[in-house]
């Protein structure tokens, strides 16, 4: 069996680093121009230099996302940003539309494409379409089932890669092509500004009685009557590496650094059971328990068991489930004394109960008992964004270890 590749998102510099720390196989990023998350910081060409270098240095790999529908003043710029990123060494380009695929192969010709999920890929054909044009790898509409893409890998050619999304938000539109925000805010979610009007909660109007709003029901339960859970695979390990898909493909370039790190180690970890003894695997419960711990709406499995029911949609409400904050970064750690020098994210004082979150192993939970600022003055409290001070550890800790605490309010609405 082959041991298929983690892709992490790379909102920025820092979320690419800590995803490939944290056991990502692979990262995908997007500059300023060109891809669809335009509300994740994205990279400046330097940005984006550093990362691939890093990414390389670690062994992995780096795909830039071009995956917008562009229309003419999309295209002017775009040659020289292709051969911009063809010099700074990325793996793969990303796209969905013909005229970016034609303008690659024109300005570098040997750069490897991936087919994007916007260009709705749900048959074995327009794979292998795909496939005699050029590109190495497709990936997958969300909307087919594990059956469909097994099906997809029996009919075209063993060197296509297939990748699909296994992790993160879902789109209530046909692979994320929606014309919605356009309509409601002007703003092109095609081209990376959608303002996500699909979480919004709705109310019905007659024309005749302006003002009289009725709240719209479905089967009683509410009003967000497009908002989708999460997709979440994590408990369907086996039966994804048996599908044939080379790629496993968590989103969230607009998550946060503690979320795109806490996902990755999940999956990591319970990918490198399943591979080690396919016959005797069980998914450890506490990988599932920590990715109830990031930001996320209740989770679902999509459509790879079927068409989604009524379930699949959350109805009370839009917001996302919050329950831990990270509050800190590990940045140094002395062995000989067992003290780990932090960065602080959120205010941090004695007596909080903390877990310790790091790459490949358990977290494991302590007590911030004794605390000292960088001139190893004893302080009681660490409020100000990014100090750095000093708190023993009950466990060794490796750098870029996360300091986690559960909120007191556990839905942030």
């Amino acid at each position: 069996m082959n041991k298929p590749e983690l892709l992490a998102p790379a909102g920025n510099l820092e979320k690419l680093k800590m995803a490939i720390l944290y056991g990502a196989d692979a990262v995908y990023l997007g500059g300023k121009q060109f891809g669809l998350r335009v509300a994740s910081d994205n990279f400046t060409i330097e940005q984006m230099k550093e990362g691939i270098a890093f990414a390389h240095s670690k062994g992995k790999k780096a795909y830039v996302t071009v995956n917008i529908i562009p229309h003419h003043e999309d295209l002017e710029t775009l040659p020289e940003y292709i051969s911009a990123v063809q010099g700074m060494g990325a793996d793969a380009i990303i796209l969905s539309d013909p005229g970016i695929f034609a303008i690659v192969k024109e300005v570098a010709p040997d750069m490897e494409i991936h087919i994007s999920t916007q260009a709705n890929n749900t048959n074995w054909k327009s794979a292998e379409f795909w496939y005699k044009l050029g590109a190495k790898r497709v990936v997958m509409a969300r909307e087919l089932s594990l059956e469909e893409i097994s099906e997809i890998r029996r009919k075209v050619p063993e060197h296509l890669e297939l990748e699909a999304f296994i992790h993160g938000a879902m789109c209530i539109s046909y692979s994320g092509r929606c014309l919605l925000s356009n309509y409601m805010t002007e703003r092109d979610a095609n081209r990376g500004a959608c303002a996500h009007p699909c979480r919004w909660k709705y109310y019905l109007m007659e024309e005749k009685r302006p003002g009289e709003y009725m709240p719209v029901y479905q089967d009683n339960r509410g009003t967000y009557i497009y908002n989708s859970k999460d997709l979440c695979m994590i408990q369907h390990i086996p039966e994804l590496c048996k599908s044939g898909l080379s790629s496993f493909k968590i989103e969230g370039r607009v998550k946060s650094a503690y979320y795109v790190s806490t996902v990755v180690n999940a999956y990591r970890q319970a990918i490198d059971a399943y591979l080690e003894n396919p016959e005797k695997y069980v998914l450890d419960p506490l990988l599932l328990e920590e990715l109830q711990k990031v930001s996320h709406r209740a989770y679902t499995t999509g459509f790879y068991f079927g068409k989604p029911s009524g379930q699949e949609q959350i109805y009370e409400t839009g917001s996302y489930i919050r329950e831990y904050d990270i509050v800190g970064l590990v940045k140094a750690y002395d062995r000989h004394t067992g003290i780990a020098t932090i960065e602080q994210r959120n205010r941090l004082m004695l007596g909080d109960e903390i877990e310790v979150l790091q790459p490949g192993r358990p977290y494991f939970a302590q007590v911030i008992e004794q605390m000292e600022n960088k001139e190893g003055e004893k302080i009681d409290v660490a409020p100000h964004p990014q100090m750095v001070f000093k708190i023993p550890m009950a466990n060794p800790v490796v750098a870029d270890a996360i300091l986690r605490r559960r909120k007191q309010k556990e839905t942030i609405v």
